[in-house]
């Protein structure tokens, strides 16, 4: 089922956001929940496989609120994951990350060449935006949990750092979540209203290339262990 998100949508999704920061740092102060904010913000502005492909979705008007919610959901559940400490296990199993990075990686080259026909065959636009809704969702969730970067910046880093306020790291893990609702509803629904200027198939082809130039580049990233 699509998911259509409009103006009031993104408003609803905004004040969401915003009560929650709000109430965490009325709660526990406000450094907690600013340190977290600003720290989730830092490590998900990135151009990245999951920005690029929330991107994507967003100008092609292709189940937008499905993919924003599955990665906003996703980035709260790992939060929770290292602000709770079971980031530890990530340690003491590094083959867990291992096993990810080359699934990953492998993961990233076919979809990048899948881009790349996109971009290159005939009639391949129409076909992809009849894509159904559970071919989206199982994308995103690809893309978001087969990247071993989430779990050493989401749940290791910034796990580490909402532990680092002992009674109050709950708030600063608040201050973080905002911060992803915020910023995946501002990439998909911004995308989205410039859809409109950029509706032309040349320009749906260039984000296309570009988008499996990220993906390809990611996973050179990967498999070089960087």
């Amino acid at each position: 089922m699509s998911i259509a998100l409009n103006a009031p949508a993104m408003v609803s999704a905004l004040v969401s956001a915003t009560t929650v920061a709000a109430a965490a740092a009325s709660a526990g102060g406000l450094a907690p929940a600013i340190t977290g904010f600003a720290t989730g913000l830092g490590l998900i502005v990135a151009i990245g496989a999951q920005n690029a492909w929330v991107l994507r979705q967003g100008v092609r008007r292709e189940h937008v609120g499905l993919v924003i919610a599955i990665c906003a959901l996703s980035d709260l559940a790992l939060i929770a994951v290292g602000t709770g400490g079971i980031g530890v296990v990530a340690r003491l199993a590094p083959w867990v990350l291992e096993v990810l990075r080359w699934g990953g990686v492998l993961y990233l080259i076919g979809f990048a060449i899948s881009s790349f026909r996109s971009a290159l065959r005939p009639g391949a636009l129409e076909q992809a935006q009849a894509r159904p809704a559970s071919s989206v969702a199982l994308t995103t969730l690809a893309l978001t949990w087969l990247n071993p970067h989430v779990y050493l910046d989401t749940v290791l880093m910034l796990g580490t750092v909402t532990n680092g306020f002992g009674a109050a790291r709950w708030v600063a893990a608040a201050g973080a979540g905002a911060a992803s609702i915020l910023w995946f509803t501002a990439l998909g629904l911004g995308a989205r209203a410039l859809s409109g200027p950029l509706s032309s198939p040349r320009t749906w082809r260039v984000v296309d290339v570009l988008v499996g130039l990220v993906m390809l580049g990611v996973a050179v990233h990967l498999a070089l262990g960087a």
